[in-house]
């Protein structure tokens, strides 16, 4: 049972499916050198990584170059350190067999070995370039799992905390121009694990998601300690590591961040948009007094051109705005106007913001943006939620989006699964509550697709709220900023079947303003989910289908059935042997401890069509199944939308649509 797949094959699960090239991601060609690791993803950095209780040296002595990394291994950047140590074949592939189940032992579990055991250096040298000279020189970090110490040639500059953040790091005092640098980094797992508490084969209860709750004491992603979708015995390093990228990149004596477009439309006609631009501006020096500098914005594609100058102090932030009432070329007649998929064009703009300090040009940040209205309400017959997009009612078509369980992420996977939902004719994804806040490439491609997100906070009824109200609300905000310039970006929900931190709507709100925001989400003309598992296709045209009663209605966040996967995908899950005839503990485990009764009832169902002689023909038959129960979802809640059928619906989230991980629960 120990059988190790191919590292690749288990990142690009999805990629051998690309029929065409994948979209320029345009955050990494933006000019910035990138850090990523040789190591899977094709990177130009040697990264190294070793257990920070197996290093002798002090960290201002790793961190320098030069330093002897010889007897450490190569390491995924970005990845986790499971990623790394499944990569060297110290542990075993986990999505294979019962490899990663508690009770196997194979590999070891964070609740039982303690943080330190996956607390681990993360290390890569790098070169400073000549033309640097003169410039700051910036260090960005998107998102470190959980805690971080970040050293550069010897210096210690930097701690994060929290997984959502990005960290700005001036490295220009400690720089060497021209020379090899080195930066370390020590990665420290979440401060409260959690213990895994999968519950007992076939109990009739669905508790016990979350592990023992402490998981959410943590801003980070909730799943990662076990939930019935994936393993419900968790990841075993809570995904510790450098999950996201690093980049290197300088500016002038003024430095631009989040640039902020907000659009207003008038009504009813929305032939007349106004926009409202902001950015940060920063001054990082430390010695000089006050700086007089120049921003100069520019809407090139309609010869919109604005500028405004300011006086900042050293080491301090402000805030520049720029207001159609100021600036009357800031009010464009005619917009074209942004659509989700199957309403009209995804048409974008871009902004670019450019600072100069005495005509010298310091820097340049640029960011796409819609115009579009993105407004509902509950004025329906049941009192459910609609939609609205520029006036115009939008019946949602949505689906749940869960993250890849160890976050082997690629630009590839992302554009293949987005494809896949752009072409299935989904409308709105929602980013399901113990997941994660998804890449730049993520929105990007949802803009240009037309694809809506629901954006939700780390926070889930099944587990516990964040201790460090601060640090939550600095991820918060770190995302927002991130996030907040999409149009495919339609609204904030603080969490999953929960309530909220008590301020996160006063925060969105002044962050972005331009979208509705809901407590939780099961509240506000949005009622409870299920079903969840394989049933009688006629079910669901019955109302049927749920043992909550009727469900068929209004507005329901996570309605859906399980699909067994094809026959190919089954091979790469787990031994022949257990394929067939099915092995009861193989199949429950790689199906959240059975919680889709793949290995039961489905199969009952399955065998309704005749008794199966092998896997490749229960697989088919099973793949039939999976088929008949999707188009009975889909007919009876099109048929039903809004005004159209016998009840009133305005809004369908798909449970769930693209599998964490290997499983015979399949979704996507």
């Amino acid at each position: 049972m120990k059988k190790n797949l191919s590292f690749v094959l288990a990142f690009s699960f999805l990629s051998p499916c690309l029929t065409r090239g994948v979209a320029i991601n345009n955050v990494k060609d933006d000019g910035r050198t990138w850090l990523d690791s040789r190591e899977f993803h094709q990177g130009d950095y040697d990264w190294r990584m070793m257990k920070a209780g197996d290093v002798i040296a002090l960290a201002e002595k790793l961190s320098l170059p030069g330093f002897d990394t010889s007897n450490w291994m190569p390491a995924i950047v970005p990845g986790t350190v499971l990623n790394s140590l499944v990569y060297n074949k110290v542990y075993p592939e986990p999505y294979y067999g019962l490899n990663n189940k508690l009770e196997s032992k194979l590999i070891p579990d964070i609740a039982e070995v303690g943080r330190d055991f996956y607390t681990y250096w993360f290390r890569t040298e790098f070169d400073i370039p000549t033309s640097f000279e003169g410039k700051y020189i910036w260090l960005q970090s998107d998102g470190i799992n959980y805690r971080a110490e970040v050293w550069i040639n010897g210096n210690l500059l930097s701690t994060i905390n929290g997984m959502f953040t990005n960290d700005y790091i001036d490295i220009t005092e400690w720089a060497k121009i021209g020379e090899k640098n080195a930066v370390a980094i020590k990665v420290l797992p979440v401060d409260m694990p959690g213990t895994t508490q999968p519950k007992k084969w076939g109990a009739p209860d669905e508790f016990r998601n979350g592990g023992n709750g402490n998981i959410g004491l943590n801003t980070t992603m909730l799943m990662s300690v076990g939930w019935d979708f994936t393993f419900m015995d968790g990841i075993r390093d809570r995904n510790t590591g450098i999950w996201k990228g690093i980049s290197l990149y300088t500016t002038g004596k003024v430095v631009l961040r989040h640039p902020f477009v907000k659009s207003e439309l008038n009504k009813p006609n929305y032939d007349i948009a106004y926009e409202t631009i902001s950015v940060e501006v920063i001054n990082p020096s430390t010695s000089i007094d006050t700086i007089t500098c120049l921003v100069k914005g520019e809407i090139a594609s309609e010869n919109i051109r604005f500028e405004k100058s300011l006086r900042i102090l050293r080491g301090e932030e402000l805030t520049l705005t720029y207001t159609p009432d100021e600036f009357h070329q800031l009010i464009i007649n005619n917009p074209r106007l942004w659509w989700p998929i199957h309403k009209g064009a995804q048409n974008l703009y871009e902004v670019k913001l450019t600072a100069y300090v005495n005509s010298v040009k310091c820097d340049e940040v640029r960011t796409k943006f819609g115009i579009r209205e993105i407004t509902s309400n509950q004025n329906t017959p049941d009192s459910s939620r609609v939609f609205y997009v520029n006036g115009h009612r939008l019946f949602i078509r949505g689906t749940n989006w869960i993250p890849e369980a160890m976050l082997r992420h690629s630009d590839e996977r992302t554009y293949a699964e987005l494809r896949y939902t752009y072409q299935s004719g989904i409308n709105l994804i929602r980013m399901w509550g113990g997941g994660i806040a998804e890449s730049d490439y993520f929105f990007q491609l949802c803009d240009e697709l037309g694809l809506l997100v629901w954006q939700e906070f780390w926070i889930t009824g099944d587990t516990r709220h964040p201790r460090d109200k601060v640090a939550y609300f600095g991820n918060v905000t770190s995302t927002v900023k991130r996030i907040r310039n999409h149009p495919s970006l339609a609204y904030y929900v603080s969490s999953n079947e929960s309530s909220e931190v008590t301020g996160i709507r006063g925060l969105l709100m002044s962050l972005d303003g331009t979208r509705g925001y809901q407590m939780q989400s099961e509240c506000d003309g949005i009622h409870d989910g299920s079903p969840y598992k394989q049933v009688n296709p006629m079910q669901h045209y019955e109302n049927t289908a749920s043992p909550r009663g009727s469900r068929v209605d209004g507005f329901n966040p996570e309605y859906g059935a399980p699909t067994l996967p094809t026959v190919e995908c089954l091979r790469e899950m787990m031994d022949e042997k257990d394929l067939w005839p099915v092995n009861k503990e193989v199949w429950d485990y790689l199906d959240g401890n059975g919680f889709h009764l793949m290995a039961t009832m489905y199969k009952d169902l399955v065998n309704n069509y005749g008794e199966s002689s092998s896997i490749d023909e229960f697989a088919q038959k099973g793949q039939f199944i999976g088929a008949m129960n999707f188009k009975s979802i889909w007919e009876v809640w099109n048929y039903n939308k809004l005004d159209y059928g016998d009840r009133f619906t305005s809004g369908l989230l798909f449970w769930y649509h693209n599998s964490p991980m290997r499983q015979v629960s399949s979704h996507l």
